[in-house]
């Protein structure tokens, strides 16, 4: 065989085996959604006090900037 015919099949393999690969992925599935939403649920519970006083301080911030326009 001819080194471009060598080429030109290991260049179909990859491409096949690349199609494969996404073929396989199925995406987020349900436990995994379900996991990410406990975890942020904990982090939110964790940190109520400090989002509290962030979000309060950021909407002064805003309403102090907004009389001035």
């Amino acid at each position: 065989m001819r080194k471009l015919d060598l080429w030109v099949i290991r260049t179909r393999m990859r491409c096949r085996a690349a199609v494969d690969f996404l073929k396989k992925e199925d995406g987020i599935g349900t436990v995994e959604m379900i996991l990410i939403l406990v975890v942020l649920i904990g982090l939110v519970l964790i940190f109520k006090e400090k989002l509290t006083s962030l979000v309060n301080d950021i909407f002064k911030t805003i309403s102090s900037k907004s009389k001035s326009v």
